[in-house]
């Protein structure tokens, strides 16, 4: 497998787009409240917490966090929020994605995070996927039918 952008540097530049999104198309501006702010905190925490507590998980199995080589891991990870998602560490950087959409209160930056969705399923996860399910074989597969890709 060979995967050329590491998922942060994704998140980085789905980021930059959703504030040129909200820059560009501000018809697509709602009002700044407190309400929109306080759900850009949960999501920017929430995102935060998943990464931090995903990245300990596999810190503590003592396997690579590396996503661009999964072919490297010594372990499944499948405890803690791994029984719930497969990818933890991306949900959680799609939550930052929506909690800055919250903070910019722009429609049209809401967009950034669904296509970092996309973009996450066809060009990172599911040659993930493909690698895991090469190196771990039918306990990965079982692991896949056990628990959803995202949520």
């Amino acid at each position: 497998m060979r995967l050329r952008i590491p998922p942060l540097v994704m998140m980085l530049a789905f980021g930059l787009l959703g504030w040129a999104l909200s820059r560009y198309v501000s018809a697509a501006d709602f009002p700044a409240s407190h309400i929109s702010k306080l759900a850009a905190y949960i999501c920017f925490a929430a995102g935060g917490a998943l990464l931090a507590h995903a990245v300990s998980s596999f810190i503590r199995a003592k396997t690579t966090v590396n996503p661009v080589t999964p072919e490297a891991a010594e372990r499944l990870v499948t405890d803690g929020l791994y029984r719930y998602t497969r990818n933890p560490m991306y949900l959680g950087m799609l939550l930052v994605l929506i909690g800055e959409a919250f903070w910019l209160a722009n429609a049209a930056a809401f967009a950034a995070p669904v296509l970092f969705g996309w973009a996450m399923t066809y060009l990172q996860i599911k040659p993930e996927e493909a690698a895991l399910l090469g190196k771990f074989g039918d306990a990965y597969r079982d692991y896949c039918q056990a628990t959803r890709r995202w949520i």
